[in-house]
C-alpha cells in the first residue's frame, strides 16, 4: 500500500513523518539521470562495515546528501565519522547505497525511461540514478 504527498511523490505507507521529509527533500535536489559522488572514508578492521559520504554536484558546488539518505532510507549516521555507516562486504557498497537512493525515490520506477538497460528503456529506479566513486 502506498500513499501520495504529490502527484508525482510516492511513499509506502509505513514511512513515518521524518522519512517523508527526507524523501521529498532527496526528490527536490535529485532527478533521473543525476550522478551521485561517494566518499570513502574507512573501513573496520574486520571489512565487514564501510563508512561514505555523499555528494551530489549543483551550481558547480557540491551538495552533500549523507544525512538526507540516512534517514530516508533507514540506514545509520555515524556521528563519530559524520558518514552514512553500511555492513556487508563482496560488492560495492556505496553503490548498493546509491540504488537504494533511488529504488526509494522512484519506487514504482521513473516517469519515463532514464536510460537503457539491456538494450530496453529502462525506468526501474534503482537504476535513476548514476554513482561515481571519489575515493
Amino acid at each position: 500500500m502506498t500513499a501520495t504527498i504529490a502527484p508525482e511523490l510516492t511513499f509506502p505507507v509505513h514511512c513515518d513523518a521524518q522519512q517523508k521529509l527526507a524523501l521529498t527533500e532527496l526528490h527536490y535536489h535529485l532527478k533521473p539521470g543525476d550522478t551521485v559522488w561517494s566518499v570513502w572514508r574507512g573501513t573496520s578492521s574486520s571489512g565487514m562495515t564501510r563508512w561514505f559520504d555523499f555528494y551530489v554536484i549543483r551550481d558547480n558546488e557540491p551538495l552533500r546528501l549523507t544525512y538526507l539518505m540516512c534517514v530516508a532510507m533507514g540506514y545509520r549516521y555515524d556521528t563519530k565519522r559524520e558518514a552514512l555507516k553500511t555492513q556487508g562486504c563482496g560488492m560495492d557498497m556505496a553503490f548498493d547505497a546509491v540504488y537504494t537512493l533511488g529504488s526509494s525515490l522512484w519506487p514504482l520506477g521513473t516517469p519515463m525511461p532514464h536510460s537503457t538497460r539491456n538494450g530496453e528503456p529502462d525506468s526501474h529506479g534503482g537504476y535513476a540514478l548514476t554513482h561515481r566513486s571519489l575515493g
